[in-house]
């Protein structure tokens, strides 16, 4: 399948012949290029440079939209890229540096981690992703990718790490609906909190007849039902630390004996875990075994609490609205309503704001939107409480932060400016017209601000 990826081209002096050897050898591994800006551009990108500045920081920052798009960093000189650099351009947006000092092999390596991406894109945004993982926040869309990569293409285990509530349990089902194995047996679901101490042995190896008191026939514990398929191991912080060896030489020999059993048996899974705890810090005190640690945490995906990702409440409040009416009309917030969602503590994270949404279903009715009148009593703030707005606390500690910084005024009102241009087009994925309507300025005010702003990063 052609992919198509736009370019940026950020260099003092890029040649008319190396730029159509850059779009002729991309196009010859099925990479259909076009400038960045075109009505065909797409969210894959490649900036040229040659040379690492502010400004080309600022640009990658600018052209992955908020982490929207992913984007390539390409020089045509290897000897242009230091360590350090190398981490500046990851750490401003980039996903990749790349150097085209040798054209043959850089072409093969670029249109290689396009194809991966595109692939990865498509996952991401078919409706089975976009139903089970709501969200579009930067921080969560970088999650998202990830646990699609991981699942799709590696068979690899994954730890899960994330408050209680952050969906976890919705993200290993995920990790299990992708896996791409050609025969993949059922999810194996095991939570380690809810394990009866006695029969802990059983419920992951299991039994033979008479092998204990009660064990009137043989049963098959977790390790032989994932086999073929994956088991999901949810809350392992809280697994005994007495099982934890015998854990880690089913997941390393691939092997197990039934409790009461003298036969060993095979058995291929892969392994999903998640915690809300701190795994290596209780590794570190003891209270979970090192090596089992890492050897579950070949590769660990951190679910952000809903606190890190404000901008995905209002979509999951729409999704939910959406599940619980699904024979009805879909269900509207009005502004007030909106604000107090968008102002909310939420300890709970995602499932507490899911119950909520749910307490106000049930006091709505009619088809009109869901008012002020429709949360529950118990969930109203109280009359004394203070009214949260948007000039908060961290506004005012940023704010005397910069003052003691010796930020001037005028800087501080420029920065805060672009801040609120960029996270507008980041929410609104990159449609202007969108934007500008919640910045309160027209289309072409928007536009030329924007293209001011690209003039001078460039110069």
């Amino acid at each position: 399948m052609e992919v198509q990826a736009w370019v940026h081209n950020y260099t003092n002096d890029l040649s008319r012949s190396f730029w159509n050897h850059v779009v002729e050898s991309l196009s010859e591994s099925g990479v259909s290029v076009c400038q960045h800006g075109e009505d065909t551009a797409g969210p894959l990108g490649i900036i040229l440079f040659d040379n690492i500045n502010p400004g080309l920081l600022e640009v990658i920052g600018e052209l992955t939209e908020g982490g929207h798009h992913r984007v390539m960093t390409v020089t045509a000189s290897a000897n242009l890229l230091r360590e350090y650099e190398i981490w500046q351009l990851l750490q401003a947006g980039a996903s990749d540096v790349l150097a085209w000092s040798n054209p043959a092999s850089a072409t093969q390596a670029v249109a290689a981690r396009l194809h991966r991406w595109a692939a990865v894109e498509r996952l991401v945004n078919s409706p089975l992703v976009q139903k089970n993982l709501v969200g579009k926040s930067r921080a969560w869309k970088g999650v998202v990718r990830r646990i699609v990569e991981i699942a799709r293409f590696t068979d690899a285990s994954v730890l899960i790490l994330g408050e209680s509530g952050t969906g976890k349990e919705l993200a290993a089902r995920l990790i299990h609906t992708l896996d791409a194995r050609a025969e993949k047996r059922d999810l194996v679901i095991l939570d380690c909190s809810s394990l009866v101490p006695e029969l802990t042995g059983s419920e992951f190896f299991g039994h033979e007849r008479g092998s204990f008191t009660g064990a009137l026939s043989r049963r098959d514990g977790a390790f032989a039902l994932a086999n073929g398929g994956s088991l999901f191991l949810d809350e392992i912080g809280e697994l005994p630390l007495h099982l934890q060896p015998q854990l880690l030489r089913v997941v390393q020999e691939r092997s197990y004996k039934p409790v009461g059993g003298n036969a060993w048996h095979r058995t291929e899974f892969r392994l999903i875990c998640a915690t809300n705890r701190d795994l290596m810090r209780s590794a570190e005190q003891g209270d979970f075994r090192a090596d089992l640690y890492y050897r579950l945490a070949n590769w660990i995906c951190r679910l952000p609490p809903l606190r890190e990702r404000r901008d995905d409440i209002l979509p999951l409040a729409h999704h939910f609205a959406g599940e619980l009416r699904r024979q009805e009309s879909p269900a509207e917030f009005d502004e007030p309503v909106r604000r107090y969602l968008l102002e909310r503590d939420y300890p709970g994270n995602v499932r507490e704001l899911q119950q909520l949404i749910a307490r106000m279903c049930c006091c709505h009715v009619g088809d009109g939107p869901i008012t002020m009148g429709d949360i529950p009593e118990d969930d109203r703030p109280s009359a004394q409480a203070d009214q949260k707005g948007w000039q908060d606390a961290q506004l005012e500690q940023a704010i005397r932060h910069a003052l003691a910084l010796g930020v001037s005024l005028k800087e501080i009102s420029r920065v805060a400016t672009e801040m609120a241009v960029r996270i507008a087009v980041e929410e609104e994925e990159g449609n202007l017209q969108r934007a500008a309507g919640r910045l309160g300025i027209t289309d072409r005010a928007l536009q030329l601000r924007r293209a001011s702003r690209r003039q001078t990063l460039s110069s």
